[in-house]
């Protein structure tokens, strides 16, 4: 159906609201990158796109700080199936030098089991090779996740991109801490879930994670521990009607960051309107955006004056109401902040960017 709205509009109507709240609000921004330097390039291409943003990026954040003065980060998500060490090279040195951070993306197809298990530590093993991915209190490596062709869970109603219907299982079995792949609509992938952090539980049917249990404050920690359940971290999705298409029909506002619809002080009141949080904890609100930075047409805006200007209007409003604080938190900084929010921690959400998960290398 045309942007998949038989997969998520009805749930999105009739969503729960996020309820008011009288102090603070604590506003978590994420931009969770599906980078891939290789699409459509050669080797010497990808490297010239890694050089770009090492170029351009630290001197783009650099010019802003967060209500913990911390300054904008980026989570690439890097397809460990076109390992190349040159390229992870030059990756790591950004993120050891921005606080940026890499994590995990795959794309496969018909695969199996084995087939997964080995792709996955294989990629485990190359990224901390390059002091990267993070670990648990007991020492072992755990990833963010992101599904190549918005497939997880072979959720492709053609059964194309994945194979593995009980792939979340897997995942948090290899050390996935959360996986990041939604909102994919207008992909036909769309969950009926939508705007939550929830746990999906592993069935022996495609697209469990179609529906889940929210993630809820005092209640829901013991599935952290469950091997049968993965954590989803969706991001805001929803109906923009200050942007339509002929004038008439509201555009579908799925966080996507753009050439053609890049960020905006406009977009972010609607993230913050869409209210993903953890339930129970409405305070603190987490906008996860995603983009496809390894490419120029989107990385000419991410690395640009759109961004530049996105951030300014972050600036601006945290000025303008001392109600709202903004925190810039990788992936694996917003799942620690949402299992704090789960354990009923208080305060500040910025002293739990290492609740659960540290990074191997925190140089």
């Amino acid at each position: 159906m045309y942007k998949a709205f038989d997969q998520w509009l009805l749930p999105y109507l009739m969503r729960r609201r996020r309820p008011q709240v009288s102090g603070v609000t604590h506003v978590m921004i994420a931009v969770c990158d599906h980078f891939e330097p290789m699409h459509d390039s050669d080797q010497k291409g990808a490297v010239e796109r890694v050089a770009e943003w090492q170029r351009r990026f630290p001197a783009l954040i650099n010019q802003f700080e967060d209500a913990d003065g911390q300054h904008p980060r980026h989570t690439f998500f890097y397809p460990v199936e076109q390992y190349d060490r040159h390229l992870l090279e030059l990756l790591a040195d950004l993120c050891h030098r921005t606080g940026s951070e890499v994590e995990i993306h795959l794309h496969h197809e018909n695969d199996n089991e084995a087939g997964l298990v080995a792709a996955i530590e294989q990629g485990k093993k190359d990224l901390v090779g390059h002091g990267l991915l993070s670990r648990n209190e007991r020492g072992e490596v755990v990833y963010g996740f992101i599904h190549g062709n918005w497939a997880l869970d072979n959720s492709h109603p053609e059964g194309k991109g994945c194979g593995i219907d009980q792939e979340l299982g897997i995942l948090k079995r290899t050390g996935c801490c959360a996986d990041f792949t939604m909102p994919s609509a207008p992909h036909p992938t769309q969950t009926k879930m939508v705007n939550s952090i929830y746990y999906g539980r592993d069935t022996p049917l495609p697209k469990s994670h179609d529906r889940g249990v929210l993630m809820e404050r005092g209640l829901t920690g013991e599935l952290m521990g469950s091997s049968n359940h993965l954590l989803l971290v969706q991001g805001p999705l929803g109906l923009n009607w200050k942007r339509r298409k002929w004038g008439l029909m509201p555009r579908v506002e799925n966080a996507d960051l753009t050439g053609s619809n890049p960020p905006s002080g406009a977009r972010l009141q609607l993230w913050r309107d869409l209210g993903v949080h953890v339930k129970g904890k409405p305070e603190w609100v987490f906008i996860k955006l995603h983009t496809h930075g390894g490419i120029p047409q989107n990385y000419e805006t991410l690395l640009g004056e759109e961004m530049r200007d996105f951030h300014s209007s972050i600036k601006q409003a945290a000025e303008a109401d001392p109600m709202v604080k903004f925190h810039y938190v990788s992936a694996r900084e917003m799942v620690n902040i949402a299992h704090a929010a789960e354990q009923g921690e208080e305060g500040e959400p910025g002293e739990y960017r290492d609740f659960c998960y540290q990074k191997v290398y925190c140089g």
